[in-house]
This record gives C-alpha cells, structure tokens and sequence, in this order.
C-alpha cells in the first residue's frame, strides 16, 4: 500500500549519507537521485524512503506527531540499529527497550535534521 514516505531535509548531501549508511544493513540504497529529492530502498517496487528540500525552498520542519518507523527484524537489530543512527550523528529520543510487555520493543531517534525515525519489533 505505501508507495513511499517523504521526509524533509536541510542537507541533501548529509541525508543521503546518513540514510544511506543507516539502512544498508536493510538491504536499501539510493535508487533515484534528482537533486533535490531522492529515493532509498531495495527496488523501486517496494516501499522506499525519500528524503528532499521542500518543493517550496522554504525551511524543512519535522512536524510533531511525525515519524517513520523502521523494522530492522529483531529486537537486536533494532539495537544495532539504533546505535548505529546515534554514531551517525542522530541523537537519542528514547534508547531501544520494551515498551509493552511481550509485543513491542522500539528505539527513537531524531536525524540531523529533527525527523523522527522509530525502530521496531513486534512480539
């Protein structure tokens, strides 16, 4: 059903690195870049990440409320994953634990920009 998720950005060089690097362990890369605006996942089939300047050139804003969530596979990966934003330069919105008993466990994190990504496992 989803296409794919556009998040706004201040940086395009430095989002694309970090999202890039943050999601090779998904398998995801860069498969369209048109400058101000570009794509990152597995095929362009498949649900992607895009990552852009807003189309109207004025500041990007994060939104509250918003977020992207991620599943990385398991409740270690979602560890890894976490730690792995942090080190590329995302900072802390809730370190990676249980937040209901025996259903979900997650991380949160804001990118370079103030995004909000969630990193999750189900059961």
């Amino acid at each position: 059903m989803i296409g794919y998720v556009t998040i706004g950005v201040s940086d395009m060089t430095r989002a694309k690195a970090f999202y890039s690097s943050l999601l090779t362990d998904f398998d995801a890369r860069v498969l369209v870049d048109m400058g101000r605006i570009c794509f990152i996942g597995k095929k362009m089939s498949e649900p992607m990440l895009a990552v852009c300047i807003p189309y109207d050139e004025q500041p990007h804003d994060p939104g509250n409320g918003n977020m992207v969530a991620l599943h990385p596979g398991s409740k270690e990966a979602v560890d890894t994953t976490y730690h792995k934003a942090i080190e590329l330069g995302a900072t802390c919105d809730g370190e990676p634990g249980q937040r209901i008993p025996d259903q979900f466990y997650g991380a949160y994190v804001r990118d370079p920009d103030g995004n909000k990504i969630a990193f999750y496992h189900f059961g």
